[in-house]
């Protein structure tokens, strides 16, 4: 089946694929940048990993990084994508790079920022080489000012075979609203630039959702209704719920509790008042949702049991039916979203919060 969030995001994925084919297809090299915002949930980096997956010719190079969940500090963004690299052969000082990359035993700053900036956008340009290249920048409303300035350096910069996927919640969700909201716009106003809003599913599609699913078993109108309301036609509650009463009658969707690590504080109770006909409550929209304190969707609580049971990127990409290109974006959201420095570390966290580990397949 089609991922709940793909339904509806049609016209983003077709965008998407077009400013890739600018940037592979340009007489000279142009940045291109793609600005994608939504709340919580509405399926932005299942967006960049749907487009990512149909991107015809493949990247030469994906560059993807994001905030640190805890104590950010500068090019916190630069430092991720450094992380996952072997940066001995970059012609860079050593000591830049060193706190660049946000290195332990890094010397005290020695640069001015403006210095470090050129440093920091020469690095992703050696690393981007000829390209053509993808760079994603996960969560923008949650990381430091100097990500911020380099991620519109890029988006900017001439010359450069790339294509800048940005994805964000509103600034009014951010650390620095004002300073968050300032670089959405000068990403908006970048040469070819993409801007897109994902807002909830409407009610036709999350009927659609439930069409794929059940199929011969469509849940008549008022159970679509309810689920509809229920979730507020958020993509991730949508699929949480989905999972939960997986093989279930689908009446379940609308008349059993909702999962168990959804968290909603300020969800209203049931009305009860019957939906005619079907003899399900009718419950209020879901405000907030989050799994643990890490916020993981379904399908990264799938990847970290699998890198719990020891499996390769290629192990988990056969297991959950997905490309090795996806799992390596799971996996760099699941280091980031645990505040963990290896699979190892994500791993652990995952036996201490005692997850569901799969098999690994042969």
């Amino acid at each position: 089946m089609m991922p709940v969030s793909m339904v509806g995001r049609h016209g983003e994925l077709a965008e998407l694929r077009r400013a890739w084919r600018r940037v592979t297809h340009g007489r000279r090299p142009v940045p291109r940048t793609v600005v994608i915002t939504g709340a919580a949930g509405v399926g932005k980096s299942l967006l960049v990993a749907a487009g990512l997956d149909g991107f015809a010719p493949r990247p030469r190079i994906v560059l993807s990084g994001a905030a640190r969940v805890h104590e950010p500090a500068p090019y916190d963004w630069l430092a991720a994508v450094l992380s996952c690299r072997d940066t001995h052969e970059l012609p860079l000082p050593a000591d830049a790079l060193a706190w660049l990359a946000q290195q332990p035993n890094a010397p005290r700053e020695r640069y001015a920022p403006g210095a470090l900036l050129r440093l920091a956008v020469r690095a992703v340009r050696l690393l981007v080489g000829t390209g053509p290249a993808v760079v994603i920048v996960e969560d923008l409303h949650a990381l430091d000012p100097a990500s911020l300035n380099l991620v519109g350096e890029l988006a900017a910069a001439p010359d450069l075979p790339v294509l800048v996927i940005v994805a964000s919640r509103p600034p009014s969700a951010a650390v620095d609203p004002h300073l968050t909201a300032r670089t959405l716009a000068r990403l908006s106003g970048a040469p070819g630039a993409v801007r897109q809003h994902l807002g909830p599913l409407s009610r036709t599609e999350v009927a659609e959702v439930l069409a794929q699913v059940y199929e011969s078993r469509m849940p008549p109108p008022p159970v679509v209704d309810v689920v509809w309301q229920r979730t507020g036609g958020n993509p991730y509650w949508l699929t949480e719920l989905l999972a939960a009463h997986s093989g279930q009658h689908p009446e379940a969707l609308a008349r059993q509790p909702l999962p168990e690590h959804l968290h909603l504080p300020a969800a209203r109770t049931a009305d009860p008042a019957r939906v005619a006909g079907t003899g399900v409550a009718e419950a209020g929209p879901v405000p907030a949702v989050g799994v643990a304190e890490a916020e993981l969707t379904g399908r990264e609580i799938e990847v970290l049991g699998c890198l719990a049971a020891g499996m390769s990127n290629k192990q988990v990409a056969r297991s959950l039916g997905i490309s090795v290109r996806t799992v390596t974006v799971h996996v760099s959201n699941l280091l980031r979203k645990t505040g963990s420095a290896s699979r190892t570390e994500a791993a652990l966290w995952a036996v201490q919060r005692r997850l569901p580990v799969p098999a690994p397949r042969p």
